[in-house]
């Protein structure tokens, strides 16, 4: 069983019992005590639970790390992926820019200027709002605080009624099918965007390569752009035929 099998079964755990001790942990998933610890303080850094004297409670909206959590997380990676994504990005009018916490890197370095942009990201929101020349959207839906984000139907709906020239997604894991999301409320708002977009990019740090979420948001070919600063043997992993244009540089 993987890393992210054994995180996933711990949530659903925690999501029916609230708390639970490492050993009963241990026991469910049969792995030892130390393997639980781990997962416990990797669980943590994400910011989906609380550990607790022996054990673990579950945080509330355990499903997506915390965008305070991204923010720092794997930074540096982010930084390149977002240097390279600079020098790849079309011309456009209407922009649809994700929640992500690499588009909020993005977003910080873009000349949105006299352009429109509609997000779904409460900081990439408040990030564009310093500047009074862009045409600022943010689509009605339900927030949760540990996402820093407008998601559910509402939200979706309301995208729908849109028409982007680009869409810049960006994803919690990566492999050789597709994007996903660790939330079936993230897929389904980036899924909106991307029937709507003219033009969808899609730009992930190495870290995403060949790991996993469970909820696919699109596949690889329905991507008009791709960029990352996976290395060229990275790429590889998630481009076996060679058939898709990756941009690393």
């Amino acid at each position: 069983m993987s890393n992210n099998e054994r995180f996933s079964q711990i949530l659903e755990y925690l999501k029916i019992k609230k708390s639970a001790s490492v050993e009963e942990l241990s026991k469910m998933l049969y792995v030892s005590v130390a393997t639980i610890r781990r997962d416990l303080t990797e669980l943590q850094k994400r910011g989906q639970i609380n550990r607790s004297h022996g054990g673990a409670i579950l945080m509330e909206g355990a499903d997506e790390i915390s965008i305070f959590i991204r923010q720092v997380k794997n930074a540096k990676e982010k930084e390149k992926a977002v240097s390279i994504a600079l020098k790849h990005i079309p011309e456009y009018q209407v922009i649809f820019i994700d929640n992500s916490s690499t588009c909020l890197a993005l977003s910080e370095r873009m000349d949105l200027a006299h352009k429109t942009v509609i997000t779904n990201g409460l900081q990439v929101a408040l990030q564009i709002a310093k500047h009074d020349d862009v045409n600022l959207i943010v689509p009605g839906g339900e927030v949760k605080y540990n996402m820093a984000a407008v998601h559910g139907s509402m939200a979706a709906n309301i995208i729908n009624h849109f028409n982007f020239d680009l869409a810049i997604i960006s994803c919690s894991a990566v492999d050789k099918d597709g994007s996903y999301e660790f939330t079936l409320e993230s897929a389904e708002i980036k899924k909106a965007a991307l029937r709507r977009s003219k033009t969808r990019m899609l730009v992930f740090d190495n870290t995403k390569v060949n790991t996993s979420a469970a909820f696919m948001s699109s596949t690889l070919e329905d991507y008009d752009i791709i960029v990352t600063n996976a290395t060229d043997n990275e790429i590889a992993l998630i481009n076996r035929q060679g058939e898709i244009d990756i941009f690393n540089k």
